[in-house]
């Protein structure tokens, strides 16, 4: 969830939840982290040792076969640069300090990061962290995308101890040169709201904010993605916010401001409605949430 003032929520959960959080973290991160394993080709032909023979004028060097277009259909992502980020840190819990440093955003300084929402604990059940909601979502997304054949970069994998901050999130989009950058997330509005949406980008010129040349193709990206959300999770888009389009266009989020590549963020449901977060902490949900943002993404790719 993207700092928002029209939503305040608590930046920091107790710490003992910060512990049990941290815990089930790392327990859960590395559970989808294998990358797809490529194909080994043909071995090259030997000859016996000492062997002289003079080589047939008719003999050909082997080729690799020339991709097929049922291949080309399988992988319609090859060649293709993906970045997904998956939004807050499990850490951050035990570095409220160093994310509260503020970072230029270009409109204004904003905190480094923060640590997210949670589902509201109840029933002897733990709450379930924006931040691991997240990673899980992120997993799942990069083995999607990576069996479409396309280069998928994280921003982090809880493998640094906060962060990273959000111009740095932005930057790591930009050095990749993506064709498409999505910040996965949950937000932390009132019980009764309920839904997704997917931010996108205002038109920004600021300081060194300039969204002017991604507005419009992260606008498409943010369409395409909420249009196969719906369809593939079976969800609506939020009641309220964005009139119903599942779109809102925000010009406060360094992450969006300081991109210069397409670039959304997808709020996949209300942590604290319970309907919602019902939904959030099953495993099989946020597969179907994960397919959806893949699907959206490829109809943008394929134009």
């Amino acid at each position: 969830m993207p700092y928002d003032h029209r939503n305040p929520v608590t930046r920091s959960l107790p710490a003992a939840l910060a512990v049990l959080v941290c815990s089930a973290a790392l327990a859960g991160c590395g559970a989808a982290s294998e990358a797809a394993e490529g194909t080994r080709g043909p071995a090259a032909a030997t000859t016996t040792p000492g062997e002289s023979r003079t080589p047939e004028p008719s003999r050909t060097p082997s080729r690799t076969p020339s991709r097929t277009p049922a291949a080309d259909a399988a992988r319609p992502l090859a060649g293709r640069t993906v970045v997904v980020d998956p939004g807050h840190n499990p850490g951050n819990f035990r570095h409220t300090r160093e994310i509260d440093e503020k970072v230029d955003i270009g409109t204004a300084r904003k905190e480094c990061d923060t640590t997210g929402t949670a589902t509201n604990a109840s029933g002897g059940k733990a709450a379930y962290t924006e931040a691991a909601f997240t990673l899980d979502v992120s997993h799942r997304l990069r083995k999607l995308l990576e069996a479409r054949g396309a280069e998928v970069v994280l921003t982090h994998d809880a493998d640094r101890p906060y962060g990273p901050c959000i111009d740095e999130r932005a930057r790591i989009g930009n050095e990749a040169a993506a064709d498409a950058v999505v910040s996965v997330h949950a937000d932390g509005s009132a019980v009764g709201n309920r839904g997704f949406h997917v931010i996108v980008p205002a038109k920004v010129r600021e300081g060194s904010a300039d969204t002017g040349p991604i507005v419009a193709p992260s606008r498409t990206l943010g369409e395409r993605i909420a249009a196969a959300f719906a369809r593939t999770t079976g969800t609506s888009p939020a009641n309220y916010l964005g009139g119903g389009t599942g779109l809102d266009v925000r010009s406060d989020l360094g992450g969006l401001n300081l991109s210069t590549v397409p670039k959304v963020f997808v709020e996949c449901g209300n942590m604290r409605d319970p309907k919602d977060a019902a939904l959030l902490t099953s495993g099989a949900w946020r597969q179907k949430a994960a397919q959806g943002i893949a699907d959206g993404i490829v109809t943008y790719l394929q134009g």
